[in-house]
């Protein structure tokens, strides 16, 4: 029996924690660009979010605080919540501060989206694939907090609707 208590003791103790709270989501309006002349009519999803996170266990049987990354998910849903989502690094998208509005050139089509009603994202798209992306950057950003919390991998997905997840990973 000693010998079984040693060999635990040395062997690091992993566990995944899956965090999936009615918090984690946000309603957004976007458009996908399929082309450079070719794209959705603009429209909106409740994005849903759920996470992984992997980590050592400690001696007093936790692996970290629940709490702190639910907080630094639900901070990142409350900012994209009821806003028009823009792609800022897409190819074949255009957009102009003029005042009061972005003016959105795409083909031959010209839109214009009120400031206050709009987020820029540095996305090529507004995809589940590129906001997974960026839902795992921004939770992985600052690794001097993972590495504090003994997080060794994170795997974000975000959901536009039942059924339909993408999923981006970070692994120390």
């Amino acid at each position: 029996m000693p010998i079984l208590a040693d060999t635990l003791s040395i062997m690091p103790r992993l566990v995944t924690l899956q965090i999936e709270k009615q918090f984690m989501h946000f309603s957004a309006a976007h458009f996908t660009i399929f082309s450079a002349t070719e794209r959705e009519r603009l429209h909106g999803h409740n994005y849903y979010l759920a996470v992984n996170i992997t980590g050592e266990i400690d001696n007093n049987g936790l692996c970290f605080d629940y709490n702190l990354p639910k907080e630094r998910l639900r901070v990142i849903c409350e900012k994209l919540n009821e806003y028009m989502l823009l792609p800022e690094l897409s190819p074949h998208l255009s957009i102009e501060d003029v005042g009061r509005q972005y003016r959105v050139l795409f083909d031959r089509d010209e839109m214009f989206f009120l400031k206050a009603d709009t987020q820029i994202l540095p996305l090529t798209n507004i995809t589940i694939e590129e906001l997974s992306r960026y839902f795992c950057d921004q939770l992985c950003a600052d690794e001097v907090w993972l590495k504090a919390l003994n997080i060794c991998m994170v795997e974000l997905k975000v959901s536009s609707g039942p059924g339909q997840w993408a999923t981006s990973n970070w692994t120390a």
